[in-house]
């Protein structure tokens, strides 16, 4: 929530204003408390808008469409005056994120969460529907989540299915990424319950990966994907996809509907509970009214049939078994209760009267009675002590948090600054794997950061992500990104090397520091550049493990280098350093597999004929070099045999077969699941991200946010800025779980010994052995 500006008026139909929550083209949403005590979300339509009819109608239809939805997913409308000069809607207030906002800072959803969320937004669809409407803006910014599960708001384009459109008819409403075919080709006449049911399953991919199905970019080229291409949906957990697939359809008509959706989702034992607690809550309803002799209605705690009263004791919606209240991964309720907790900090309603002549505001909705003041001391608690919905006289909020105030008023519960960190990645290109890896292994690092106690411990971290495909122009437009936004003091990446150089330029000319943990390009010394931190070893380093190994583990006197021409100047660099530095002072012999060629059986021969007791493939294919493995295995050679680090793919592996066993890959990533000092990283890994393997960097990233964070915390009482982190971080060292991240006092270059790592092929999968000069001979 933002501050009121000058030119906000204090008081809005009878209610105070306290805040903004938001603000957009059409008008702006305040936080505002009626002279009872209720919060609401106020929305107010803007003056040069609300003199076009068209506008004017579409807000009322707002009002009246949403004053009839009662659903348990959907905010009820408590009041509202279309015929105001300023016309506004008010509506129960929900102090938690928006789904959006949520997988920004806190990255995708477990399977068990989406599905949650799924089978509750169509649950509201069903209803919406079942009224004659279309909600036509199902998107993460209009879904809020609560303990007890999410709401769906702002009914500002939801019209009647039978209702002629008020816009012109090529004008397209919606949100391009999670808008439908039809209404991306402004079809108003075909755009009808099915077309929520395609946002609702964008909604859900995004919930999932963090990405929209139908990517990022201009409106037009997303609006385009959106009508001609398939859905992205390979980061989706596996049991969705079916389901997604179908709400996804081009053809409306394929499209499941909401309540097929919402069936889906739960299962069967979901609703058969569901209904007998609906059972159960209508007897206690119909006993209230019979023992009490009072209406059931609105009870002070705010629900428009009395639900919240019942939520009070019990579960979400009035379960006590506690399934309601823990759909959420255990970061966002955390979330939640800050949002509640900073409500207790507004300011009581003044005493005096709300100014304005002549009558009170028209209402479309009955307000309830309005009851005794109400003072913020005063905490409404749902579901399992905590708020959901601050609306009816109550103030929603964790009770265990309740602020205590020391000496000068300030409290030990105030919020603590957020740094932000930019992460700069391939999420959709030829390394979006890595990429991945990247951005799940930075999320739990700002996770792990965040759940620290204050006391060691003065800001809160907020990764943002950004992905630039792996290529050169949207790298540049990434950078560019980040660099403009003065919020972030330091960015992870770029994924690969192609996008290195474009976007590092960028990067220097504004002081910002970038922090690669992937990329091999030498950029540190090909550009004068004090912001870059490339803390992985580049090509020039990848042949000391080899000589390393060769001398001290398998002693090699004589070893045979085949110089892969197709590999450019990685091989070029391996073939000179083990010329120049022969493995155990013994000698090298060099055997040429032209660029153009696949014929590795002669260089096997020339490798036996030469006596040689160990090779070393100087290339970068996994389908050449499993050429040489099996070329090798077939002349009967039995030494050692090496690779670097672009050679240990799955293609290797499959392509190779049993020829592959025993090779040895120099890396510069490390296996965290073999490290017993990540142990607790590689278990809260597997359980977030309901994979079996950590894959290729993601402890890596871990590690880079938290050196990057180690570096923020130095700078003390200083307030962050972007020249100072850079000095800051070229002198941090930090004892990562993968490698220690120190630079050398004089080069100001990475320690590279730090950062090389051996893995031997065994039973056909790669052995992490641990960091090339510990490795003991086998």
């Amino acid at each position: 929530m933002r501050a009121l500006k000058p030119g906000d008026p204090p008081f809005v139909g009878g209610y105070r204003l306290l805040g903004r929550l938001g603000a957009g083209g059409m008008g702006v949403v305040y936080l505002a408390r009626s002279t009872g005590g209720a919060l609401v979300a106020l929305k107010v339509i803007r003056a040069e808008y609300a003199a076009d009819h068209d506008f004017r109608a579409r807000f009322r239809r707002e009002a009246e469409a949403a004053s009839g939805l009662t659903g348990q997913w959907l905010t009820p409308v408590t009041a509202a005056e279309p015929a105001a000069r300023e016309p506004w809607l008010a509506t129960a207030f929900v102090p938690g994120p928006s789904l959006a906002e949520a997988v920004t800072l806190h990255g995708p959803l477990p399977e068990r969460t989406v599905r949650a969320l799924g089978a509750r937004l169509a649950e509201a669809l069903t209803e919406v529907h079942a009224a004659g409407l279309v909600h036509r803006d199902v998107k993460p910014g209009n879904i809020l989540l609560a303990l007890d599960g999410p709401r769906l708001i702002d009914f500002g384009i939801a019209r009647s299915t039978g209702a002629t459109a008020l816009t012109a008819s090529d004008v397209v409403i919606g949100s391009p990424g999670y808008l439908s075919p039809e209404q991306a080709r402004a079809r108003g006449g075909d755009i009808g319950p099915p077309s929520d049911v395609f946002s609702l399953g964008c909604v859900l991919a995004y919930a999932a990966t963090g990405r929209r199905p139908f990517g990022t970019g201009t409106a037009a080229a997303v609006i385009f994907r959106t009508v001609h291409e398939e859905p992205d949906l390979d980061a989706v957990p596996w049991t969705l996809v079916p389901l997604l697939t179908d709400c996804l359809a081009k053809d409306p008509a394929a499209r499941p509907t909401a309540e097929a959706v919402r069936d889906a989702l739960s299962g069967e034992d979901d609703r058969e509970h569901e209904r007998e607690n609906d059972r159960e809550n209508d007897q206690e309803r119909g006993s209230a009214e019979g023992s009490a002799g009072e209406p059931a209605g609105r009870h002070e705690a705010g629900g428009a049939d009395g639900r919240e009263a019942g939520r009070e004791a019990g579960g979400a919606d009035g379960r006590t078994d506690g399934r309601a209240d823990d759909w959420l991964p255990p970061s966002l309720p955390r979330l939640i209760a800050e949002r509640s907790s900073a409500v207790l900090a507004l300011p009581d309603p003044s005493p005096s009267p709300a100014p304005g002549p002549g009558p009170g505001p028209t209402t479309l909705v009955e307000q309830p009675p309005e009851g005794p003041a109400v003072s913020r001391r005063r905490l409404l608690t749902l579901g399992s002590a905590a708020a959901v919905v601050l609306t009816g006289g109550g103030i929603a909020a964790w009770a265990a948090s309740r602020p205590s105030s020391d000496g000068d008023g300030a409290t030990s519960s105030a919020p603590l600054p957020r740094y932000v960190i930019g992460l700069h990645a391939d999420l959709s290109g030829t390394d979006k794997a890595i990429g991945r890896a990247q951005e799940r292994g930075a999320r739990l690092a700002v996770a792990d950061f965040n759940s620290r106690s204050r006391d060691g411990r003065a800001f809160d971290l907020v990764l943002k992500v950004l992905d630039d495909a792996g290529e050169a122009k949207r790298a540049a437009e990434v950078a560019g990104r980040f660099v403009a936004d003065n919020d972030v003091y330091a960015v992870i990446g770029p994924t690969g090397s192609a996008s290195a150089e474009t976007a590092v330029t960028r990067y220097e000319k504004a002081l910002l520091p970038i922090v690669t943990v992937s990329s091999g390009d030498d950029l540190y010394s090909q550009i004068t550049t004090r912001a870059y931190f490339q803390l992985r070893p580049d090509e020039n380093a990848l042949s000391t493990p080899f000589i390393h190994y060769l001398t001290h583990a398998r002693k090699s006197r004589r070893t045979a280098v085949i110089d892969d021409r197709a590999a450019g100047r990685t091989s070029w660099q391996i073939v000179k350093d083990l010329a120049a530095f022969p493995p155990s002072e013994g000698t090298t012999t060099t055997h040429v597999v032209p660029a153009g060629s696949e014929d590795f059986d002669t260089v096997a021969a020339a490798v036996l004929a030469a006596d040689a007791e160990a090779v070393v493939y100087g290339g970068s294919s996994p389908h050449r070099a499993a050429l040489c493995a099996r070329a090798l295995e077939e002349a009967g050679f039995r030494g050692t045999r090496m690779a670097p680090e672009p050679v240990l793919q799955a293609a290797f592996l499959t392509e190779a077969g049993p020829a592959a066993e025993g090779w040895v890959i120099s890396t510069t990533y490390a296996d965290p699941a073999e490290l017993p000092t990540a142990a607790r990283f590689v278990a809260a890994y597997r359980k977030r991200f309901g994979v079996r393997t950590v894959e290729r960097f993601a402890v890596e990233a871990y590690d880079a946010l938290l050196f990057v964070a180690q570096g923020l915390s130095e700078l003390s009482s200083v307030e962050p800025e972007r020249g100072a982190m850079v000095r800051r971080l070229r002198a941090t060292a930090y004892k990562g779980l993968a490698k220690t991240i120190e630079f050398d006092p004089v080069t100001k270059e990475f320690r590279w010994v730090n950062g090389l790592f051996l893995h031997r092929i065994r039973n056909g999968t790669p052995d992490f052995l641990g960091r090339y000069d510990r490795v003991k001979e086998a």
